[in-house]
């Protein structure tokens, strides 16, 4: 997933943000709210974490979710707390959060719930495409055994891998921008040398001729790349 995480620099924000990206994750991090919020209008986001554990400062939190749910374009919205009782979550969730959680939580029950919010926006995405025919491949990407599968047919791939391919999956037989792929796989990097892009891509395309040979990864000339498959 492309995350969002807006929190203040503190080591439980520093412990979240790292388990995130630990989870294959491509997270892009903001400093305050006003930052975080002109971010989120800026490219499309799966879920936007926004996090404060400071009690005073919940009020600026509270303000600030209905911008996020307005420059988020359909993202899935997580407050998280510091203590808190059951009046501050629902405060949180009336302002526009999909889900809130406060100290002591459980990174996995997060984890998971955040899934679970984009497998239902996926699924209101997928009642307005068409219905594919009994030939077509169907991709889909195992973030807990960083798989790309196809049927019955498994190709294990890197957390470099899951996330450029993840970034390409967005847009099926349409071309991604380099800078885009970038931005998304090397989330955690101010410069990335071409030649990085390449030995990924590389080395992905020699995966999927041995599994998958219908995928391939082409390159748009002076553009970037785009994944294609061929029908059965």
């Amino acid at each position: 997933m492309r995350i969002l995480f807006v929190a203040t620099p503190h080591p439980e924000s520093a412990w979240l943000f790292k388990a995130l990206q630990e989870s294959a994750h491509s997270l892009q991090r903001a400093d305050d709210l006003r930052d975080g919020a002109f971010l989120a209008g800026q490219e499309a986001f799966d879920v936007i974490v926004v996090m404060s554990l400071d009690p005073g400062a919940y009020p600026a939190l509270l303000a600030a979710l209905p911008q996020f749910v307005e420059a988020g374009s359909g993202a899935a919205i997580v407050a998280v707390l510091g203590q808190s009782g059951a009046q501050e979550r629902a405060r949180a969730l009336r302002a526009g959060a999909d889900a809130c959680f406060g100290q002591p939580y459980s990174f996995i029950e997060m984890h998971e719930r955040m899934q679970a919010l984009r497998r239902t926006s996926a699924s209101r995405v997928s009642r307005d495409q068409p219905v594919a025919t009994p030939t077509a491949m169907t991709l889909a990407l195992n973030p807990h055994t960083r798989e790309l599968m196809e049927g019955s047919r498994r190709v294990e791939v890197t957390r470099r891998e899951y996330l450029l391919l993840e970034c390409l999956m967005r847009q099926i037989n349409a071309p991604v921008p380099r800078d885009q792929l970038i931005r998304y796989a090397w989330p955690e990097k101010e410069d990335v040398d071409p030649s990085s892009v390449n030995l990924v891509v590389s080395r992905l395309r020699r995966k999927l001729a041995q599994h998958l040979p219908e995928v391939r990864i082409e390159t748009i000339s002076r553009y970037g790349y785009q994944i294609a498959m061929t029908p059965r």
